[in-house]
């Protein structure tokens, strides 16, 4: 007789087999075209041209898997998890990548391998032996690999996702079923909460649109819109599957980052008014109005990268130098526990225990790289891959993208010793309709479940902030800062004043 953990590493099998012997329920496939009628040619450097744009794919599965809490308590999770550009989110990265990425077969050791660094390509996909030439990438994967990386894999926040304004985005959702909840045939869905899409269908509400049944792929499809901090999450029985950690951060990087070293923002957001794909008139995606005229010239931030922005501001006033997504939740350990087993969840009952950001608590919320979960199968993969120190070059200033998706809960965030300017809210620059400048200062900002802000912290006075000094952005609600029953933890972590950032890893640099 097979023993519990011996069964559990043979699901993937048996549950294969039985979408096998229904073809019309396997079918797990993906989608990223190289070219579209929006970008018929992909673009020489895409980097350096302020108009149209790149085809951008990912692909998550749906199902479920365990993070560890700050006491050490293993919690369990529905989830989302990575299924493609493993090696950048196993850094903390998006996991977002152009088709030219995208569309790469990766050596087996790194497809088969939870745990994979070195594989960013779809997992999955093969050449199509029926393809006509034979031997295609055209979508076709196989699902024994989706199953061996995608089941117990789940991550918390979910897989982060980061486009560019007019950026085609494909998101392929596979739903790899519930490995700890067999008796579960539970469908899910991707909602981009707030998000300016035009098309119903793609919008992940399953009575408007489709929801993805356990052995099946879906492909979602997105035109970038205004810059900004959106987030998504499963729309299916939302309180539920929301609570259960199926949450995650997306946000829409400005086309002024595209303008040239030493070119003028203003005119370079001008020149884009000629191209349809990316005209602000009469264009329901496009609701920012144009900047007012402003002469400021791109330059290199601290980092000695070209500067980045937070938004179309036109004047540079949203420049910052490192960014880090920041992703507010809390957990209820008895709703949790409830749902791995097979007794009912009571709703009305759900109180948060433990408090996150990016999933974790204080102190892991200051722990480098991701954190590991062993399951119940007894290996050991990546469950929060997003730490939650922010490392500021001296003289710089960091854009923190704050977004809340708590179910229970308001969240109060302050800063010690360094203001927050806040420049966005709800994923949009803080101007009226005449431009005027409307961002403001504060020392905590307090969000309810849905809402999101950009916020700046400007450490460029090097006199009050000098390198090796230590921040702290921490709860002043003082219930929020424990870990279920310990003391001293939950919605805290460290701003640090480095003498570099790398731009890539985020570390200090000597």
């Amino acid at each position: 007789m097979l023993s519990f953990s011996d069964w559990v590493r043979a699901l993937p099998a048996i549950m294969l087999t039985a979408f096998a012997l229904n073809a019309e329920a396997q079918s797990f496939r993906v989608q990223c075209p190289t070219t579209t009628a929006l970008h018929p040619v992909p673009p020489a450097n895409p980097l350096s041209n302020p108009v149209g744009g790149q085809i951008k794919c990912q692909q998550i599965s749906g199902g479920d898997g365990y993070a560890t809490m700050a006491d050490g308590t293993q919690t369990y999770l529905f989830a989302f998890g990575p299924l493609s550009g493993l090696a950048d989110i196993r850094n903390g990265l998006p996991g977002t990548q152009p088709a030219s990425i995208f569309n790469t077969i990766g050596d087996s050791d790194a497809v088969g391998d939870p745990t994979a660094t070195n594989f960013n390509g779809a997992v999955g996909l093969v050449p199509d032996p029926e393809s006509v030439p034979a031997g295609q990438l055209n979508g076709h994967v196989d699902p024994r690999a989706i199953m061996d990386v995608g089941v117990l894999n789940g991550n918390m926040p979910a897989p982060l996702m980061a486009i560019d304004e007019d950026d085609e985005f494909f998101l392929t959702l596979t739903n790899v079923g519930q490995i700890m909840r067999p008796d579960l045939f539970e469908q899910h869905t991707v909602h981009f909460h707030g998000y300016p899409n035009a098309s119903a269908y793609y919008d992940g509400v399953p009575d408007a649109s489709v929801a993805i049944n356990v052995g099946g792929s879906f492909t979602y499809y997105y035109l970038a819109p205004d810059a900004g901090t959106y987030f998504w999450h499963c729309h299916i029985t939302p309180p539920e599957h929301l609570q259960m950690g199926m949450v995650g951060q997306l946000y829409v990087r400005p086309r002024q980052n595209r303008v040239p070293l030493g070119g003028t923002l203003y005119t370079a957001l001008l020149a884009q008014q000629s191209d349809p794909r990316t005209k602000c008139d009469n264009d329901i995606l496009c609701s920012s109005p144009l900047p007012p005229v402003n002469n400021v010239k791109r330059v290199n931030n601290k980092s000695g990268t070209p500067t980045l922005y937070a938004y179309n501001d036109g004047d540079g006033t949203t420049a910052y130098d490192v960014e880090y997504p920041i992703q507010i939740h809390g957990f209820d350990p008895n709703f949790h526990y409830v749902g791995m087993t097979f007794n009912p969840e009571n709703l009305t009952d759900m109180k948060d225990k433990y408090f996150l950001l990016n999933g974790r608590s204080y102190p892991d919320t200051v722990s480098a790289g991701p954190m590991k979960t062993q399951g119940v199968d007894g290996v050991e993969r990546p469950s929060q891959p997003l730490s939650t120190i922010v490392n500021i070059p001296v003289g710089g200033r960091a854009l923190l993208r704050i977004s809340d998706l708590d179910v229970t809960e308001h969240q109060t965030l302050a800063s010690l010793g360094i203001p927050m300017r806040v420049v966005g809210y709800n994923a949009k620059l803080l101007r009226d309709l005449a431009g005027n400048n409307l961002a403001y200062d504060t020392n905590s900002i307090t969000l309810g479940g849905g809402e999101s802000l950009d916020v700046i912290l400007d450490a460029s006075d090097t006199t009050r902030y000098p390198v090796g000094r230590t921040f702290y952005l921490f709860t002043p609600n003082l219930d929020h800062l424990s870990n279920d029953a310990e003391n001293f933890g939950g919605l805290m972590t460290e701003v640090r004043i480095c003498a570099s950032v790398d731009p890539a890893t985020k570390a200090c640099g000597s």
